[in-house]
């Protein structure tokens, strides 16, 4: 299994996890030139190498109109021109993206948004962004998107979050670190402080590792392939990057959403409808249990499991199909053996089978369909069949 993981000892903004993971890409130069031709408005983005106490690595410069935003510095100070999040996903939606890297940008500015309504107390549709501010940061998030879904990790892990110390200026006045926004999104995730004063996580950092990482805690056991250096601008005692190692570790675990509800008013017919429907939409489990429900009516409880970029897919479909007026969430880790189909030969002449292999097993399974086959062209049952 192929894994990223995020060393957040200085925290993380998004200019410094695009510097890091473009040093992992096989084809740097290129994909500059690509993330240029998205034509981000009045965005142009540079590689530069840089050195922080003695390590060299990469800092990506984003300009918008010609200046270099740094988003440690709150954006607010710059200019009264400001952009709704619907706004947001305007631009997103006209850049030339794939339908999975457009869904992740504007679900991680979901989350900043959501953060930032939290904070004002009003609605994340509501929030207005600075203009400069929010160009800089979708072409961090666009970057950052790109990259990921190119590098093809199947797991994201990271660090404790290092936040900072001390406290922060903006227009509003005088914050302290983390920044409200930040420790909002940080919630649930483990942080911590040092000495360092300064704020080193930043909203749109905080926001790529929330989405992202499937899991905060210790360097995993693997075997790297390649280490990327993601440098901030700002000069501390510590080396000021991002550090991301890429490997490969020997089995497999990725983590999935599993959605549940309810239902107490739906025939078996209709339940059974709304099950073929999620399978179809690419739902990786759909099972329903029967459950006993309050006032002692019998129910049935559906269970949805499937990949966390499809949830709000499947939200949607079980709205759409079952009566249910509220859906349950679980994020769940899911260890899974590496599968593999190959051809065995057998008297029957060549048989497809599933070999799964991982945590010290191997498993041999023949595909109910091939049995299917084989009982019917030599007219046995299956229990009959002998492949070995």
């Amino acid at each position: 299994m192929k894994i990223l993981y995020i060393e957040c000892n200085m925290g993380a903004a998004g200019d410094m996890l695009m510097s890091a993971l473009l040093e992992l890409h096989p084809n740097q130069e290129d994909f500059i030139k690509r993330l240029n031709s998205l034509n981000i408005p009045n965005i142009c983005v540079e590689k530069e190498t840089d050195k922080k106490c003695g390590i060299i690595g990469t800092h990506i410069k984003v300009t918008v109109g010609g200046i270099e935003e740094n988003e440690h510095i709150h954006s607010h100070n710059y200019s009264h021109i400001h952009n709704s999040l619907n706004d947001i996903e305007h631009i997103i939606n006209h850049l030339d993206l794939s339908e999975n890297i457009r869904e992740d940008v504007k679900n991680v500015y979901k989350i900043i948004a959501e953060a930032e309504g939290n904070v004002h107390n009003c609605e994340m549709n509501n929030i207005h962004f600075h203009e400069v501010g929010t160009m800089d940061a979708v072409a961090d998030i666009v970057g950052v998107c790109m990259l990921i879904d190119e590098l093809g990790a199947d797991k994201i892990f990271a660090s404790p979050v290092n936040v900072g110390s001390g406290q922060v200026k903006c227009a509003h006045g005088i914050l302290p670190v983390p920044a409200p926004a930040t420790a909002c999104i940080l919630r649930n995730v483990p942080i911590y402080s040092n000495n360092i004063k300064g704020e080193l996580c930043t909203p749109t950092g905080a926001a790529l590792l929330k989405y992202f990482v499937s899991e905060f805690r210790e360097i995993p056991v693997m075997k790297v392939n390649k280490i990327g250096y993601g440098l901030g601008s700002k000069d501390f005692e510590t080396a000021n990057c991002v550090r991301i190692f890429i490997g490969e570790t020997d089995d497999s675990m990725d983590s999935v959403t599993e959605l549940m509800c309810n239902l107490d008013d739906m025939t078996g017919e209709r339940i059974g409808f709304a099950v073929d429907r999620l399978f179809e939409a690419g739902a990786l489990d759909v099972f329903t249990v029967p459950i006993g429900m309050k006032k002692g009516r019998p129910g049935i409880l559906l269970t949805c499991i499937c990949k966390k970029y499809d949830k709000e897919k499947m939200i949607n479909l079980i709205f759409k199909y079952t009566s249910t007026i509220g859906v349950r969430e679980n994020l769940l880790n899911r260890y899974i053996l590496d599968r593999d189909e190959k051809i065995m030969q057998t008297k029957y002449g060549a048989v497809k089978v599933k070999v799964s292999n991982g945590y010290g097993v191997r498993k041999i399974k023949v595909e109910y369909d091939e049995l299917e086959r084989i009982a019917k062209e030599n007219d046995i049952d299956i229990s009959d069949i002998e492949l070995k």
